[in-house]
């Protein structure tokens, strides 16, 4: 008779938790697929445009004449430029100038950076005809410090690479 007892206690095993964490897991598995087909954020090489510069202003700057303000250019730049050679600091902001001139088809970006290759701030995008005088740093580099002007081009329907110029100039007093 105690055989019986054991044989019906062992049929009497409530799978009843097992059958629920089956259930749980699967509702997971379809939880995680649905945010995953439906994120819209982009994913590993998705190509996002670089936002236009809020601060940007129409027309042409009057630049005092100290700053160095010039438009460099070499035969078969595509497109024309202006920005200070000899920039100073206001704050924790490098007063630049930086202008897309007029008759360009680009949008320009200027990012500035230390002398390793670190990003100390950038602009957004400039239309051709705008300018932004100055760019705001994560780092203020002091008097006398090397840096990097960096000014991108971007076409317009595609944002493809128009080229870009490099140029070093030091933070003055």
């Amino acid at each position: 008779m105690s055989k019986k007892r054991k044989q019906s206690s062992v049929e009497k095993v409530n799978i009843m938790p097992v059958y629920i964490l089956c259930v749980l897991t699967i509702i997971a598995l379809v939880v995680m697929i649905l945010v995953l087909v439906t994120a819209r954020n982009p994913r590993m090489g998705d190509f996002v445009p670089p936002a236009f510069e809020s601060i940007a202003v129409q027309g042409t700057p009057d630049v005092p004449d100290e700053l160095d303000y010039s438009t460099p250019y070499q035969d078969g730049m595509a497109y024309r430029f202006s920005v200070c050679g000899y920039m100073t600091m206001d704050s924790n902001k490098a007063v630049v100038y930086f202008t897309n001139a007029a008759e360009n088809d680009v949008y320009l970006k200027l990012r500035l950076l230390d002398v390793n290759g670190k990003t100390l701030g950038e602009t957004g995008l400039l239309k051709p005809g705008e300018y932004v005088k100055d760019v705001e740093l994560n780092v203020i580099p002091s008097a006398g410090t090397g840096i990097i002007l960096k000014i991108m081009s971007y076409e317009p329907d595609t944002y493809m690479s128009a080229g870009s110029v490099t140029l070093k100039t030091t933070i003055g007093e």
